[in-house]
């Protein structure tokens, strides 16, 4: 059984490939049951998951624990693998790091997303956030639309400052700027797309033009949105997963409350959007919430097992 590093997936991986991967392995049959988490204790948020899927070729587990404190103790936070096995005999084939093939497939989703929804000739990205994922999110987008400017939106400048640097080289022909969430900023976005951890609505939904793409990963609260009920009832939205995002975002939990939303709202689940009849119009707004599926960690970590065997 093959031990795949983070190192070997950072050095396999492309954003092209993994978004075709994605974008192939959604339109195929799977399994996708729920997916379990635990709360360790009562007194701390410690926690530990499980997410199965499975498809004709592969069975995955993505198992990860979440330790918020151990920061403070010289440990990560969160620390994740992906077992792999064939599908017709239940052969364990490979230990993947999932810390990494999270990174890839989260911004990939987004991107393939983007690809099915945003429209084609998309120019500027407003992108909200400046965590680990960040670079990752930006990249993807970039490789499915031909983006000619970047413009970085979080509350620390040093640190969008220093994402900033890191891409610019890379993108020589893309603006890159750093800007603050205002109505000229936005009403100016193609997309938008946020990656945060706020629990309070980044944007206002009334500043998005016609025919932007709203994209929605930060947020897995029920109570919480990165986004107004505005930007929900303006748009027409997509999902990667109906389940989790239902169980999970507040993004579209907190309209259904209120009477704006309802689940038959929901357009389309990405495993939907291969052969969906719905056709973009041109001034129609867009949105997609992600949390996150174990069939997307499936299909890149089979991705990267093939790559390096």
């Amino acid at each position: 059984m093959l031990v795949i590093s983070p190192e070997q997936v950072h050095q396999t991986l492309s954003f092209e490939s993994v978004i075709d991967e994605l974008q192939k392995g959604f339109a195929k049959p799977a399994g996708t049951p729920p997916r379990n988490v635990y709360s360790l204790t009562e007194s701390s948020a410690d926690a530990f998951a499980v997410l199965p899927a499975w498809n004709d070729e592969y069975i995955g587990v993505k198992a990860f624990t979440y330790f918020p404190n151990n920061a403070s103790n010289g440990y990560e936070s969160l620390y994740s693998k992906i077992i792999l096995f064939e599908r017709a005999h239940g052969v364990p084939l490979a230990l993947v790091d999932g810390t990494s093939v999270t990174l890839w497939r989260t911004a990939s989703v987004s991107a393939l997303a983007s690809k099915y929804l945003s429209r084609t000739n998309a120019k500027h990205l407003v992108f909200f956030g400046t965590g680990n994922l960040a670079p990752y999110m930006i990249k993807a987008h970039l490789a499915v639309r031909d983006l000619n400017q970047v413009t970085v939106i979080a509350r620390n400048t040093n640190k969008a400052a220093q994402l900033i640097d890191e891409l610019r080289p890379l993108y020589p022909n893309v603006k890159f700027a750093i800007g603050t969430s205002n109505q000229s900023t936005i009403a100016d976005a193609d997309i938008v797309s946020c990656a945060t951890g706020s629990h309070t609505p980044l944007f206002e939904g009334s500043w998005l033009k016609e025919g932007a793409h709203v994209d929605l990963i930060g947020n897995h609260h029920a109570d919480c949105s990165e986004c107004d009920i505005t930007t929900i009832t303006r748009g027409s939205v997509f999902v990667d997963s109906k389940v989790n995002v239902l169980k999970e975002a507040g993004e579209l939990i907190i309209p259904m409350e209120e009477g704006l939303f309802t689940k038959s709202d929901v357009i389309a689940q990405l495993s939907e959007m291969h052969d969906m009849t719905w056709q973009r119009q041109n001034e129609e707004i867009t949105v997609f919430k992600s949390v996150g599926m174990a069939l997307s960690d499936l299909i890149t970590a089979s991705l990267v097992y093939r790559l390096n065997s």
